[in-house]
């Protein structure tokens, strides 16, 4: 079997018996390092791939039985719990497909991979009166839990003395891309939010159901889940310490070559973004429209908790 590691472009693959895939990608961007994920896709490799004797052989419609009430359990958590995220998600939606190629051009002069677009979002929902900002996690590897970084958007909603932290992640698919997924899991895959906007406990249930899922879909192809789309290594993406930043750190300035090759790739991840979000919107029947009076409430109460903490 030939099994190789491959850096091109920027990104990780992994080449195995004459089949290609991505790890720890986000829409073509990865913004993990790489070395990190050379090393636990080569340990993987070595020590924890096992072949067809890691499983034991299952009956394939039980496992396809499994998916499908799987992908139940997905329609149930899709939806918004409270209003307030009900409204940010139609915030989101809205400020994303308003986005355009200057936007990104005139946020960032190092690599993008990505950040821009998020700095970007952030920008315009703090004009919309959002408490929004860009976080970093970083953490080291535990056990069978690799160690890398990941970088989404947060919002934290004060209400009534208390605050609640909202979670946006603007490619959340990419995080359970599987090798040799069924038929049956490229649909729950599919069905998943193309922007994830919600709290952290409702995203730790569609972590769980990915998970399961994941590992059913291997399962019958006799493949064992690899540690990278482990519960563990996805809940440390988000649930890891962060670090909050309104705008991109400083980074050493890019070639005018450089610079644009960057760009182009951050403008061709946006346009992606945008096209697939267009057709969830005009799909979703459960997404409702934003109600201005209750945005003019929201900001009145946000900027109003933004007064008490600077004074």
């Amino acid at each position: 079997m030939d099994c190789r590691i491959c850096v091109a472009g920027g990104d990780l693959w992994v080449k195995v018996g004459g089949r290609v895939g991505g790890v720890g990608q986000m829409g073509g961007f990865s913004h993990e390092s790489e070395h990190d994920l050379a090393l636990m896709v080569s340990d993987f490799l070595e020590n924890g791939s096992g072949g067809g004797e890691s499983w034991c052989s299952s009956d394939s419609d039980s496992g396809v039985s499994d998916l499908v009430h799987l992908a139940e359990k997905i329609v149930f958590y899709k939806n918004p719990v409270s209003q307030y995220e009900s409204d940010l998600l139609s915030v989101v939606h809205s400020l994303t497909l308003s986005m355009n190629a200057k936007d990104l051009n005139m946020n960032k002069t190092g690599p993008c991979n990505a950040s821009c677009i998020r700095f970007v979002l952030v920008k315009l929902l703090r004009r919309s009166g959002y408490d929004a900002a860009v976080c970093t996690t970083r953490w080291q590897g535990a056990g069978k839990v690799p160690g890398g970084d990941h970088e989404y958007i947060d919002v934290v909603n004060y209400t009534s003395g208390s605050s609640e932290r909202l979670i946006i992640d603007i490619d959340f698919r990419s995080h359970f891309e599987i090798a040799r997924a069924v038929e049956s899991y490229d649909r729950i895959l599919n069905s998943l939010p193309v922007i994830y906007v919600g709290s952290l406990s409702r995203l730790k249930h569609f972590l769980q159901i990915m998970v399961e899922a994941a590992k059913s879909s291997l399962k019958l192809n006799s493949m064992p889940l690899p540690p990278w789309r482990s519960l563990a290594y996805l809940q440390a993406k988000w649930q890891s310490p962060c670090q909050r930043m309104l705008h991109p750190e400083e980074q050493q300035q890019l070639g005018a070559k450089d610079m644009l090759m960057s760009h182009k790739q951050c403008i061709g991840h946006l346009k992606r973004l945008q096209s697939v979000l267009q057709s969830e919107t005009e799909t979703d029947r459960f997404l409702r429209p934003v109600n201005s009076d209750n945005i003019r409430k929201i900001k009145t109460e946000r900027r109003r908790h933004s007064l008490l903490r600077t004074i």
